[in-house]
């Protein structure tokens, strides 16, 4: 005697249904498929510059940095014109392959005002390193584990890398972005004030 065990698959399933294993293999698509949208939405929402802390605007610009070469730079000498603040690291492949882009930028937008400052959150020892190879014509500050906790307060709470916030000539955050920029990116911006 044949029993539904001794039967395949296909033949145990009643008559018009699809075989179990194709029911298995759409479950599976479906999870799969669920998965990898609820992964995209968290991706997404990793990326994207969330609310800034209250009071983080007026707090900025009375923040100073070491330059790597000695000195200070004051973000309070930069207020009263736009400012591109770049946040970024020697270790960070994106940071360093956007930083000769940012470099043309300065030179091409500063007879219109244009202010840039990185924002090195690394070690001041490689940073001096880098820039002995790779020297920057717009002004750099050692922020170290700070700059992290002042991205964050920014919107940044990944403390992802490169995050870059838009300044206008009024001190008000215009634009932030989180990730690589590209050359639309500052072409865009170069319009803002």
């Amino acid at each position: 005697m044949t029993t539904p065990a001794d039967l395949p698959e296909s033949a145990s399933a009643a008559p018009g249904a699809p075989p179990s294993h194709s029911r298995r293999r759409l479950l599976y698509a479906g999870v799969a498929g669920a998965a990898a949208l609820g992964g995209a939405g968290l991706a997404w929402w990793k990326f994207q510059p969330h609310a800034m802390e209250e009071g983080v605007e007026q707090a900025l610009w009375s923040m100073e940095f070491e330059r790597p070469e000695g000195g200070v730079v004051s973000l309070q000498s930069m207020a009263g014109k736009p400012l591109l603040l770049n946040f970024w690291a020697t270790w960070c492949p994106p940071c360093v392959d956007e930083l000769p882009m940012l470099n043309d930028f300065y030179r091409q937008q500063s007879p219109a005002g244009w202010q840039v400052l990185g924002l090195a959150i690394d070690q001041p020892s490689a940073v001096r390193k880098f820039l002995q190879r790779i020297p920057l014509e717009f002004p750099v500050g050692l922020a170290g584990l700070g700059g992290t906790d002042l991205g964050r307060s920014l919107g940044n709470l990944t403390g992802g890398l490169p995050f870059t916030v838009v300044l206008g000539a009024s001190g008000r955050v215009l634009h932030r972005k989180m990730g690589q920029l590209t050359p639309q990116d500052l072409k865009q911006w170069a319009a803002l004030r």
